[in-house]
């Protein structure tokens, strides 16, 4: 079976590249391909003749550049500059002096008057995030008779956090290398730079952390920085600013202290003059990311100091600069007895309040470590004097990796809508990281990205769509799911109507059906060890207990699950009442995190009338049923997608459909040695034993 599969896909790439230049999938969402839609073509066509970029700074040359570009591929006719164009992008435009005011530097508004379109802004920046508005516009096949759009960020910093080394790998990392060349910089400057910052500009991030969290000092040594100061006057025309990790120990390993203590005279002298040395190279630089004290990085509490007084040192140096600390949540001790869902908000909360008004406390979405689903972190809205960045993962460590096609938007939206209910209905996620809900001043999120030196960016065609959902919720957090997937298959894939949709449910669909074939109802943490690659839940013998799989599903004879309601762990009541109520009850707790609370008896009645062992087993099967669906509507697009790239995902959900019924047997046959109860005959028997699965090694599987 397998050998014949491969003997058809290698026939059909060959066919292709005999037959086709294909698509590479290197321009990403910004093909500009010509419109098709006839009635849309005439009225873009009748419309748009020329173009006017009032300004001459670098930026309003890359909106000529990409004006330049689009439009004759778009409208399929030749688009020429003019001194009064029928698109007019231009600063502070007097008709809308009073609008712009309360958009900020980077919103903008895009309005018809007359027979003009207007694009305008407070901003050089504002005007490119405007001209890309107006371009998806018209990729998303919009009429512009009465155009009407005044759009602005609700968050300040968006961010791609780069898990980077100096080496180039990639830690997390499936695309490739990564795409920072410390080599050949400062001189050379890869075009692929500059294609990464348009792409940003387009979806309106604006911040770049170039490297590992778990961070080399060496960055921050003159010969870098010049090195870094080469890509942030790349990116400073696309409104991109640079950030670095801190490694808090860099006063020992680069300035020959023999202490990194945060209240030490000495350390906080050095961090003063190399913060200085920093923005002498890049004087808009935007600041640090730090880890500290997590899974073996140095940190305050190394000195017997706490997470402020640690981050406080560094804000401190950053305030003349206006430059913030992004000091990272994720912290978690083998020394500490307790649940390590718990300890982020047990170290946290008490020292709420004593952060310096230029530091952000980073929080990934939730308390463990981007599983496949997660309950929102408690910090979120709990911490009320101090600013919290939501941290995604947009490169998929434990949702398949790059060989798996899951779009991630409902996995962000449903923590981004969850209610906090921390001042009340209505204290949504997304409101304490935008700055409303407590009136903060600074707001950031930041997303761990998966892009690399692959042709494509970002390894799977389809994970191109997370960055670009990381994009434009970042700016707009209110966006649909659906929404987004539209706009992105319309500029990626096809207009056509009968593909896009087919696109959008196979794209929806992803995302649940990796959580029932990985890790349902609840379940977390059932991955392989280091490369995260596939299941494991049987692993025993780490080092540390909350590295093991044991750990968290806690599989016995009498039942399954972790307690972490008010007689278990009491994680439940790190939420506010109205949430913690909710998860506490299992007649109450939604069932999508039923064993993340709960460990209940196998024979425990679901909704469904199913035993929760036959409902496990039962989403198991429900997830491969899922990608083989996703297969079928794939499929039946074959006469519809350019040869190559439709034969790329072919490949890819093949590949997905094996690793479903991985996961599914391996984890089914090692809950059953507990269950003792028989697989439903609805679910496909196990396709090898679980010996087998135990025996596999992946010592070479990437991003590790």
């Amino acid at each position: 079976m397998k050998i014949s599969i491969q003997i058809l896909f290698i026939t059909a790439f060959l066919l292709i590249y005999q037959k086709t230049t294909a698509q590479d999938g290197y321009k990403l969402w910004l093909r500009y391909d010509q419109i098709t839609n006839p009635e849309l073509l005439d009225e873009f066509q009748a419309t748009i003749g020329t173009y006017t970029v009032s300004g001459t700074s670098p930026t309003h040359q890359i909106i000529r550049n990409e004006l330049e570009l689009a439009l004759p591929q778009l409208l399929g006719k030749p688009i020429s500059a003019a001194d009064d164009g029928s698109i007019l992008i231009t600063k502070n435009h007097p008709k809308f002096i009073s609008d712009l005011k309360d958009l900020g530097e980077d919103g903008y508004l895009i309005k018809k008057v007359d027979d003009q379109i207007i694009v305008t802004s407070d901003s050089d920046i504002g005007l490119l995030y405007g001209t890309f508005g107006l371009l998806r516009h018209l990729q998303t096949q919009q009429s512009i008779k009465t155009i009407d759009i005044v759009s602005q960020p609700k968050i300040q910093r968006r961010i791609l956090n780069h898990w980077d080394n100096l080496d180039r790998t990639s830690e997390r990392g499936y695309a490739g290398f990564s795409i920072w060349d410390w080599h050949k910089l400062p001189l050379y400057i890869d075009q692929r730079y500059l294609d990464y910052a348009r792409a940003n500009a387009s979806i309106g991030i604006n911040g770049a952390v170039l490297t590992n969290v778990n961070a080399n000092a060496l960055i921050l040594t003159p010969s870098y920085l010049e090195k870094v100061k080469a890509l942030a006057d790349a990116f400073r025309p696309y409104g991109i600013k640079v950030y670095l990790t801190a490694r808090f120990s860099a006063p020992i390993e680069i300035g020959g202290l023999e202490t990194a203590d945060p209240l030490n005279d000495e350390v906080i002298n050095w961090w003063n003059e190399k913060v200085e040395e920093v923005y002498n190279y890049i004087p808009d630089f935007g600041g640090f990311l730090v880890k500290a004290n997590s899974e073996g990085q140095p940190g305050p509490q190394n000195y017997g100091r706490s997470h402020a007084e640690g981050a406080n040192m560094l804000a401190k140096a950053l305030q003349p600069f206006n430059g913030i600390v992004m000091w990272r949540a994720f912290v978690y001790s083998n020394e500490e007895p307790e649940d390590r869902a718990k300890q982020a908000y047990n170290e946290f909360m008490p020292l709420d309040g004593k952060f310096e008004e230029n530091v952000v406390i980073q929080v990934k979405n939730g308390a463990i470590d981007f599983q496949p689903r997660e309950p929102f972190h408690p910090l979120f809205g709990a911490m009320k004097q101090t600013p919290l960045a939501m941290e995604f993962q947009i490169t998929q460590e434990y949702l398949g990796q790059a060989t798996q096609l899951v779009y991630l938007a409902p996995m962000y939206k449903e923590v981004l809508d969850s209610d906090t209910y921390a001042k009340g209905e209505g204290s949504e996620v997304s409101k304490t990281i935008d700055g409303t809900l407590y009136n903060h001043d600074v707001s950031a999120i930041a997303g761990v990205a998966n892009i690399g030196t692959d042709l494509n960016w970002t390894g799977h065609p389809f994970a191109q769509a997370n960055w670009y959902t990381f994009g434009r919720l970042a700016w707009d957090h209110s966006l649909s799911s659906e929404s987004i997937a539209d706009e992105w298959i319309q500029m990626t894939w096809s207009q056509q109507k009968a593909e896009l949709e087919t696109i959008k449910e196979l794209m929806m669909t992803s995302w649940p059906a990796s959580v029932n074939y990985m890790t349902p109802l609840g379940l977390h943490h059932l991955m392989g060890t280091g490369h995260h690659y596939g299941p494991a839940p049987w692993v025993d013998n780490l080092p540390r207990a909350d590295w093991n799989p044991v750990y968290y599903h806690k599989a016995t004879a009498d039942g399954i699950g972790f307690d972490r309601t008010r007689t278990g762990s009491d994680a439940v009541d790190q939420y506010f009442p109205a949430v913690s109520n909710v998860f506490n009850d299992p007649n109450k707790c939604p069932e999508k995190y039923l064993l993340w609370f709960h460990h209940l008896s196998w024979d425990y009645e679901m909704k469904s009338g199913n035993t929760l062992w036959n409902e496990i087993a039962l989403r198991y099967q429900k997830g491969i049923d899922q990608v083989r669906n996703m297969q079928a509507k794939w499929n039946s697009l074959e006469d519809a997608i350019d040869p190559k790239r439709h034969t790329q995902v072919k490949m890819l959900l093949y590949i997905q459909e094996q690793e479903a019924i991985w996961w599914k047997d391996a984890c089914l046959l090692y809950f059953q040695q507990f269950s003792d109860r028989a697989i439903p005959d609805t679910v496909e028997p196990p396709e090898k034993t679980l010996t087998y699965y135990k025996s596999l090694r992946f010592p070479y599987a990437p991003g590790h």
